[in-house]
């Protein structure tokens, strides 16, 4: 028979073992919310300011500071257009914060937070560009020389940051006679291509030599006199002049009106021997210089070959005018002429 002290003495050590164990299971939720705890110490949620995001999902991470990374990356809302503006209400942003277990959020008094998609811009300068680049390897003209006029409002494209690809003009018509274009305008790979259809007008300028005043017959044109201005080829004669750097100094040979452009056969170098003059025929070679009198065919400036004739002979040669009143023969001359040329040590 089993005594009653025996069986007190039994019931009081299961106690105590209970009592331990329970105290064992205490200690180690401490232990852990202690960890926890740690683990969060100074992770203090605040909800952010108004944002710029580059995705096209608003994430937790992207609202809330301090948010734990398990929880960061939950997709919350849809993010603006590419370089639009929107905004979401906070308590919205708490309400969905509360299923992950983030419910002591600071919102600094805010109501709602303004969320704007980041973007990069391409303004009508950029579509030119590339409408120039595609005109001048299809149709042969010269982009450097080319305007493009768009219709209606200045085109633009509107991509993400980070995209990638060269602004190119596609599937582009031009017509020469209207110089009407079409073009369809886009940058960035198949899967985040953006496009844009431009239509518009190309021309082509060029510079074109102007007079600054009126000049008569005769007048010696000065430096002043011209300008350099850029004209649509088309609207200019086949044989304008398109530099001013030789146009100093030479002579009017018809009336020409302020704002003209200039010709090619408008002005000319000054005569510096007129037909029927008595001229001085030089023929130099190296220790000699032979010297004849003639008679010039016709008027000539400096630099013009022109006809002379020996008087004596009656014969023709061709002759450089050097000087008034001279002239230069260069090829050799025939033995019969040579013989009545003055020779000069």
């Amino acid at each position: 028979m089993i005594s009653r002290s025996f069986l007190f003495a039994h019931y009081e050590r299961a106690g105590r073992m209970s009592l331990m164990i329970l105290l064992r299971l205490a200690l180690a939720l401490a232990v852990s919310a202690g960890l926890v705890a740690a683990a969060f110490a100074g992770e203090r949620l605040v909800l952010k300011g108004d944002v710029t995001v580059a995705a096209d999902i608003l994430t937790l991470g992207d609202l809330v500071e301090g948010a734990p990374a398990s929880a960061a990356a939950t997709a919350l809302f849809r993010a603006p257009g590419l370089g639009q503006t929107g905004t979401v209400q906070v308590r919205r942003i708490l309400e969905a914060a509360r299923p992950l277990g983030l419910a002591a959020i600071d919102a600094g008094g805010r109501t709602q937070i303004v969320v704007t998609r980041a973007a990069r811009r391409i303004g009508a300068a950029e579509i030119e560009a590339a409408v120039k680049r595609a005109l001048e390897l299809q149709h042969r003209l010269d982009a450097r020389a080319l305007s493009v006029t768009f219709d209606g409002t200045p085109p633009a494209l509107t991509i993400a940051p980070d995209a990638e690809g060269d602004v190119v003009a596609e599937e582009i018509t031009y017509d020469r006679r209207s110089r009407r274009l079409s073009a369809l305008v886009a940058v960035g790979g198949n899967a985040g291509k953006v496009s844009v259809r431009v239509t518009g007008v190309a021309l082509e300028y060029v510079d074109a030599a102007v007079l600054t005043r009126a000049l008569n017959r005769g007048d010696t044109a000065q430096a002043s006199d011209f300008v350099v201005e850029r004209r649509v080829r088309e609207s200019l004669p086949a044989d304008a002049q398109l530099e001013t750097r030789a146009l100093a100094g030479q002579v009017a040979r018809r009336a020409l009106q302020a704002g003209t452009v200039v010709r090619a056969g408008d002005l000319a170098r000054p005569e510096i021997v007129a037909r029927g003059d008595v001229v001085t025929i030089v023929y130099e070679v190296p220790g000699m210089v032979l010297t004849l009198r003639g008679t010039a065919s016709a008027a000539g400036a400096q630099g013009d070959m022109i006809a002379v004739v020996n008087p004596q002979t009656k014969k023709i040669l061709q002759a450089q005018v050097v000087a008034p009143g001279k002239v230069s023969v260069s090829a050799p001359l025939p033995g019969r002429i040579a013989s009545n040329l003055t020779a000069k040590p």
